[in-house]
């Protein structure tokens, strides 16, 4: 659906050269023009301007002097920076353009009518006068000369296999004489010239001919290979044209064919059969075409024609036309009619082999033509609800329109066409906003229609509907009709006279004004023209435009584009630069455009497609290369986009990856988007999908979440690119138009919790309008049904940005909660009979389902029956809910409701036999109310709720009550149900005392006990766990005899010095059992010196202190000094060796610095990783589970976890294993401190001051030992390499790799806390100053 727009036009008038123009040809390196006529060749460079050689002909005798020379055939040599000529009278000649040498390669007596080079340049094929054809190589040596007639078909001649004659197969509407008709062949055409006519594929491997038969008198087209045999020849064809042009892409063959009413372009297969048509907009014997031609990528066939001669001396018209295929379908895209003087008369048209869309066109009056087309989708540009999302396709004089808000309808069809007098050259839609939908046609004439939409008085016969309508439909479609027809009035009309196309890049600015593109043909400078509308009599047809102001700009003029929101308009020129036009002022004016920073922008490659957008808050312009690449400003930000368009905030492009991107350029930055481009792999779901390959955008619907594409067949397809479908969900959500945003979501799967988690607060404030606006029951409970607890705006549909909306929900309530019970409390209030399908669903969405409610209420409805006409039946209730909750689990609640009827209700609608359910019920009818309670309970499995009402039958159910305690450990409710003194209470608590007991769980055993009065029960628990206050309390309740107290409270001492609680154990010992001297050795072996001395002053037993305390203070200083002095001799041992250590790694280092750790951790996980596989690959033959195996690997994985840092010299990780023992000697001596500082004190005490002084100096000896030591230890580097994050999702390749060859050395992750140095806390006082 896209439109060739006219981009550049460049003229070179009046070339000055002899005698008249006859043929030329491209030196596309030199990017000049040569020209043959009947006086030599000439060369210009049209974009100068100037004549850079002239080569005579006919003064070297190669051209007669009377000027009826000609040249058939000019061919640049790019490898022998030569040109080759062939004349009609038989030369070939070689000019070397730089030297002016001329060289005669060859003759041919008879003449030459064609010369045909091979697109490679390695053959030349000559059409002599003798009706034969010369191949030659680029050397021009002859390969062969062969009969331009042959009578052979061709080595690809079709084989008949025999089914059936021609005279007995059925002929229709012919008749049977059909079977018996002589064909007839029908002479060349009146104006055929009879020349013959060459034309190669692009690959240089066929070439065909069309000649004129001597025999019949028709043209034939035959098909030769490269090596010169005959391929194919074609089937008869009547009226068949000289024009030929064989696709460069290979498929078909083109030329032409005049039908009795009609004139058509046919193409024939390389097998020489047809193969398709389409019909030019001509009458019978109106006009003959001189030439067909291919574009360079095979997409636009040019067609010329010339008016056939009707009276002598009358002038005649050329045109030229363009014509694409889509779809099965050709459109005629450009129409280029050129006047009927002499000198605008077409000599001659070419492609450009290099840019595909470029056209030269030499007339007879020396004047050359240059035009490049770039191709464009011309859609309306409006983003509000009303714009109908016009596209206009040009075809000849129509102009097809399809509105897609309203309906898809494939090319070549569409909604409706607008009929013109004249082919369409452009067409423009308004940039007014709210009259987007209105265009404007420019057609060959040079006329202007202006379509607009709104109430016609008449019916315009102009305006033809197309795929819609018909067989009695009525249309809901406004059609635009045609308000004014206008001619543009030119200042200067002689001077514009031979070029066609005067103005290019038509835009409708405002109501009455447009801005067109002229391109000077003197020099390279454009001029933008503002064209007004003169003021006219009411009811005139045609108008006139008038150019009201006009514009130079130094430079080609490109491109122009329109913001329909800022007005501005941005030109681009040939060389990249963007100006921009201040065309609201009463003149025109241009300005560079310039960049935040105050730059001129400049693309660095010029674009064929650019749009304006406001991206971060400043307006930028984005153009799109035919290379597919994209800018931003002057800036490259992509490099694989195939097509992009603008639509409210979003960018969406397509890409040659077959993805369609949308991003929204609301509250972004340039840096943003450009990360987002370049990210191809894009985390947000939004943002990417997938297309089909080779999609283009065609138009996006605004206020829609519609994205039309057309794939390269021409067909279109519908996609709702998720961005835009959530952006559109969002705008309808914020202006409570629930029932667009939930079609829109039930339509294209859209997660329904959306509709509350975009804004929760503003929802549950306007859930009554959400119920209105729904209305439907099945929709309503659809969204219950889909309801979650999850937040998806956190999850599957995040905001784009910083939401004003997002507000998080209530934490002190649920969302499924909430939601049910604000809907409830909604639909009861509106509606309660209409809506109760939807009240029972939103009890059983509930995060707890409240299925007996529901239950209750169809219970309800069963009882009461419909109250009003469309109320829902209790079987319509049940038969529903069924399809939300599992009939045995509904049955079971209602079952847990105790009430039959509804069971039986419940049951009937299940697939359950009667026989299983009957007699279950009838026997529970039989029971006493609690009891039956019970049953129904002990049968669900509610065991809780069973012994409630099993614990109010009576004492004579209580054994069977108390087994069902047991069996199923409910102890702590049962104790909840009967007063604390009963007998039964005090069973229970027996009964749960035993069972902690049997669970180990001795302590709560004897709290238990002692509840209920089972003292002795209750001193066994506490002795088992060593609760010895309690055990001592027990036994006293328990009136034990002396000598019984005295051995339980032997027994507990003993329990607690076993547990090391030394002081504990000693106050049974004293208190209880009145030992007092054995409670002085206990705490003496436990070191609580200050608690002995009390004992003995308590009792007055000094002697003690000399006998035992003495003696066992000595020996705990020696201990101590003994203890003190290995620590110091480990800690020096192990901290000379880590520097060794750390020396010689260094050194290492130092001699391979490019070496990983050859022994570091990773190493280690490597060969562990490499024998996992190994093994794996080992036993495969075994393929069963041993988990013997499992279990000793994970044995020996622990082991080598504990062997992993071995002391042993020259170990792998002997530094790792010498940091770990010096952490542990300086930990183990640190907590010495509270222990030194009681011995100190009793040292002091008992007057031994010499080895309370010895030992203090030894500790603090110690103490700042280690201190010292710690920095180097624990050095700074190792600290922060152990920090260093190496890994991490900010980490690139390279910072990894550099991190890795800084820490050579470096720590394995796992042991990074052994390079945090140990605490010394300085504020513990230990040392006694009366020492010092």
């Amino acid at each position: 659906m896209r439109n060739l727009k006219l981009v550049q036009t460049l003229e070179f008038k009046d070339i000055q050269a002899p005698g008249k123009p006859q043929c030329f040809s491209l030196r596309t390196e030199q990017d000049t023009v040569l020209i043959g006529s009947e006086c030599g060749l000439i060369e210009v460079n049209p974009v100068t301007r100037e004549v850079k050689n002239e080569i005579s002909l006919v003064a070297e005798g190669f051209l007669p002097e009377d000027g009826s020379g000609c040249i058939v055939g000019i061919q640049d040599l790019l490898d022998q920076e030569s040109v080759c000529v062939a004349t009609a009278s038989g030369d070939v000649i070689l000019c070397n353009l730089g030297t002016h040498q001329l060289e005669c390669v060859g003759s041919v007596a008879s003449g030459i009518s064609v010369m045909s080079w091979s697109p490679d340049q390695e053959l030349v094929l000559l059409a002599t006068g003798q009706q034969t054809l010369i191949m030659m190589t680029r050397h021009f040596e002859p390969i062969m000369e062969q009969p331009i007639h042959q009578d052979d078909f061709g080595e690809s001649k079709f084989v008949t296999v025999g089914w059936g004659k021609k005279e007995t197969q059925f002929h229709g509407s012919e008749g049977r004489q059909a079977a018996f008709q002589v064909q007839t062949h029908e002479p060349a055409l009146p104006w055929d010239d009879h020349r013959p006519q060459v034309t190669w594929r692009g690959d240089g491997q066929f070439f065909a001919v069309s000649v004129v038969c001597p025999e019949t008198g028709a043209r034939k087209v035959r098909v030769w290979n490269r090596e010169f045999a005959l391929h194919s020849t074609s089937e008869p064809v009547a009226g068949l044209g000289p024009a030929l042009a064989w696709k460069p892409s290979g498929s078909l063959i083109a030329s032409t064919q005049d039908k009795p009413n009609q004139q058509d372009v046919v193409f024939f297969e390389k097998n020489g059969l047809l193969h398709g048509h389409f019909m030019l907009p001509f009458l019978k014997d109106e006009v003959k075409v001189n030439d067909l031609l291919w574009n360079a990528d095979s997409s636009v066939l040019a067609v010329w024609l010339e008016d056939l001669q009707r009276e002598e001396n009358s002038a005649l018209k050329t045109y030229v036309q363009l014509w694409t295929v889509g779809n099965y379908h050709w459109y005629l895209k450009q129409s280029l009619p050129f006047s009927t003087s002499v000198k605008s008369r077409i000599v001659s048209l070419m492609w450009d082999p290099v840019i595909p869309y470029r056209l030269h066109v030499l007339c007879q009056g020396w004047h050359y033509l240059r035009y490049n087309w770039h191709w464009t989708t011309d859609r309306s540009s409006g983003d509000h609800s009303s714009d109908m999302a016009n596209v206009a396709v040009i075809d000849g004089n129509k102009v097809l329109v399809t509105v897609f808000r309203q309906t898809v309808i494939p090319p070549p069809m569409c909604t409706y066409y607008l009929l013109l007098p004249h082919p369409v050259n452009q067409v423009t839609f308004s940039a007014h906003s709210k009259k987007s939908d209105d265009l404007a046609v420019l057609d060959a004439s040079n006329q202007i229609s202006v379509y607009k939409c709104g109430d016609s008085p008449s019916v315009d016969p102009t305006v033809k509907l197309g795929a819609v309508g018909g067989n009695g439909f009525k249309v809901p479609l406004r059609t635009p009709h045609l308000e004014k027809r206008y001619i543009v009035q030119f200042e200067n009309g002689e001077d514009q006279e031979v070029n066609p196309l005067k103005l290019s890049l038509l835009t409708w600015i405002e109501e009455d004004g447009f801005l067109a593109v002229s391109h000077s043909p003197f020099s390279a400078q454009s001029a933008v023209h503002r064209l007004t509308a003169v003021p006219s009599e009411l009811g005139e047809e045609q108008g006139q435009l008038i150019i009201s102001s006009s514009v130079t700009v130094d430079g080609i003029i490109i491109s122009l584009c329109c913001s329909s929101k800022t007005k501005s308009v941005a030109l681009q020129l040939a060389d990249g630069q963007i100006l921009k036009c201040l065309w609201e002022s009463p003149s025109l004016a241009i300005e560079p455009w310039k960049s935040p920073g105050g730059f001129p922008v400049r693309f660095p490659y010029p674009c064929a497609h650019t749009e304006l957008a406001v991206i971060g808050g400043e307006e930028c312009v984005l153009g799109l290369t035919d290379r597919c690449r994209f800018f931003i400003s002057d800036t490259e930000v992509a490099s694989n986009i195939t097509s992009f368009t603008l639509y409210d905030e979003f960018l969406l492009l397509t890409t040659h990856s077959h993805t369609c991107q949308c991003f929204s350029l609301r509250d972004t930055s340039f840096k943003t988007l450009q990360a987002g481009m370049c990210n191809s792999h894009v985390a947000n779901g939004e943002v990417l999908r997938k297309v089909e390959r080779g999609s283009r955008i065609v138009t996006v619907v605004p206020q829609d979440t519609k994205l039309i594409l057309q794939m390269p067949r021409g067909n279109l397809e519908v996609v709702h690119h998720r961005a835009l479908v959530l952006a559109q969900i969002r705008k309808w959500l914020d202006k409570l138009m629930f029932k667009e945003a939930f079609e829109c979501m039930r339509k294209l799967r859209i997660n329904l919790n959306l509709i509350h988690d975009h804004n929760p607060k503003v929802f549950l404030e306007n859930v009554e309008i959400f119920v209105r606006q729904i209305d439907s029951v099945n929709h309503i409970n659809l969204f219950f049904t889909e309801l979650k607890e999850e937040d998806i705006t956190k999850t599957m549909y995040p905001p784009p940005g910083t939401s004003s909306a997002q507000l998080s929900t209530d934490p002190a309530g649920k969302k499924l909660d909430l939601i049910c019970d604000a809907m409830r409390a909604a639909m009861e209030s509106i509606n309660p009979h209409k809506y109760c399908l939807s009240i029972l669903t939103s009890h059983v969405k509930k995060t707890t389902p409240e299925l007996e409610i529901v239950l209750q209420k169809v219970h309800e409805l069963q009882e009461n029956g419909p109250s009003v006409p469309d109320a829902v039946s209790a079987e319509e209730a049940l038969k529903y809910l069924l399809l939300l909750v599992d009939v045995n689990e509904l049955y079971d609640h209602s079952l847990g409701t105790y009430d039959f009827d509804l069971v039986i209700m419940v049951a009937e609608k299940s697939q359950k036999d009667p026989k299983e359910y009957l007699p279950f019920l009838n026997m529970l009818k039989k029971m006493e109310t609690n009891y039956q309670r019970f049953t129904i309970d002990k049968h669900l499995k509610r065991y809780e709720k069973a012994i409630g009402h099993l614990s109010k039958c009576g004492p004579e159910y209580f054994p069977e009550c108390l087994n069902l305690i047991k069996d199923k450990n409910l102890y702590k409710e049962a104790l909840k149900l009967y007063p604390p003194n009963s007998q039964q209470y005090e069973a229970i608590c027996l009964a749960y005392g035993e069972h902690l007991t049997r669970e180990h769980q001795h302590e709560t055993a004897g709290l238990v006990f002692a509840r209920c009065g089972a003292y002795k029960e209750a001193l066994s628990a506490f002795l088992a766990c060593g609760s010895w206050q309690q055990a001592l309390c027990m036994a006293t309740q328990l009136h034990l005899p002396k000598n019984q107290l005295t051995d339980l409270s032997r027994t507990l001492a003993g329990k607690l010095v076993e547990q090391r609680k030394h002081s504990e154990a000693a106050v049974v010992l004293e208190q209880y059992a009145q030992d007092y001297e054995e409670a002085v050795l206990l705490l003496l072996e436990g070191a609580a010196w200050e608690e002995a001395l009390r004992l003995v002053y308590k009792y007055n037993r000094l002697d003690i202190i000399e006998t035992n305390i003495k003696p066992s203070i000595l020996e705990a200083q020696k201990n101590h000094m003994a203890f003190l002095d290995s620590q110091t001799t480990t800690f020096s041992r192990h901290k000379k060796r880590l520097l060794v250590v750390r020396e010689l790694k260094e050194q290492a280092q130092q001699v391979n610095p490019d070496d990983e750790v050859p022994h570091g951790q990773e190493s280690d996980l490597f060969s562990e990783t490499s024998s996992i596989v190994s093994g794996s690959e080992m036993s495969s033959k075994y393929s069963h589970s041993d988990s013997r195996v499992t279990a000793r690997s994970s044995k020996n994985r622990r082991k080598a976890e504990r062997k992993k840092h071995s002391l042993k010299e020259g170990s792998p990780l002997e530094d790792l294993a010498l940091l770990e023992a010096l952490n542990e000697v300086v930990q183990s001596t640190e907590k010495l401190k509270g222990e030194i500082h009681r011995i100190l004190k009793a040292l002091f005490l008992l007057e031994f001051d010499e080895q309370g002084r010895e030992l203090q100096e030894a500790f603090e000896g110690t103490l700042q030992l280690m201190e010292r030591s710690l920095p180097e230890i624990w050095t700074l580097t190792y600290q922060q390499n152990s920090a260093l994050p190496v890994l991490g999702p900010s980490s690139t390749a390279n910072s990894i790799m550099a991190s890795y060859q800084q820490q050579k050395t470096s720590v394995p992750v796992l042991d990074a806390e052994l390079f945090i140095p140990p605490k010394m806390d300085r504020r513990t006082q230990w040392k006694l100053s009366l020492l010092e």
